[in-house]
């Protein structure tokens, strides 16, 4: 397998960290998407990554759609349940832990790639109360938990970290850490997985 990506995205990080966990052999090809000599759309034609490429030639993009493929590929360090509440559960936390993720990319697209005087504060700001509202139902849901889904590590604890991770590298401003310390606790000991350690974002 080919995993194109880069080594700035939280989703790509997402996806790194499960292959980690699961033990699975792969090719890491970096590719900015920004630049204009960019070839992601032969493989993926929404010009995004992470998108995985098969032995077959065959793509798969989207991270959510990726990781779940992947947990299917060994029985090593099984991190989505197979069914009920419990999966409906780990995935509700991916969708919350990539919607705060959303919102902050945007502000910071908005920031990067458009020019000052078209920026729009207020729709920034509107970002910046999704992010907010998002780690505060983070920190709410995780309680006094060992992880997000209670006593064992899941996909719902790699999409928080992954979200953390990026807030952190890209955000310092925003305040997280002393704001719910239950969520610096986390992302504490998740940081001391080798998973997280051999993942962290860089420019």
């Amino acid at each position: 397998m080919k995993l194109i990506g880069s080594l700035a995205s939280p989703y790509v990080r997402k996806v790194r960290i499960v292959m980690a966990e699961k033990r699975l052999d792969y090719e890491f090809v970096l590719e900015d998407v920004w630049s204009p000599q960019t070839t992601i759309s032969l493989s993926n034609p929404l010009g995004k990554v992470p998108c995985l490429v098969m032995e077959d030639g065959g793509a798969m993009f989207d991270s959510r759609v990726i990781v779940e493929y992947l947990d299917t590929m060994s029985p090593v360090g099984k991190l989505i349940p197979a069914a009920g509440r419990e999966r409906a559960s780990i995935k509700c936390w991916e969708a919350l832990a990539d919607g705060v993720t959303d919102a902050a990319i945007l502000v910071r697209l908005e920031r990067t790639q458009r020019p000052a005087e078209r920026q729009s504060d207020a729709w920034m700001a509107r970002q910046l109360d999704k992010v907010r509202e998002g780690l505060k139902a983070m920190a709410h849901g995780l309680g006094d938990h060992a992880f997000c889904a209670g006593k064992q590590f899941t996909l719902a604890d790699v999409a928080v970290g992954s979200a953390l991770g990026w807030i952190a590298f890209r955000f310092p401003e925003i305040t997280w850490r002393e704001d719910h310390p239950n969520l610096e606790h986390l992302f504490d000991k998740l940081s001391d997985r080798p998973s997280f350690r051999d993942t962290i974002p860089v420019a």
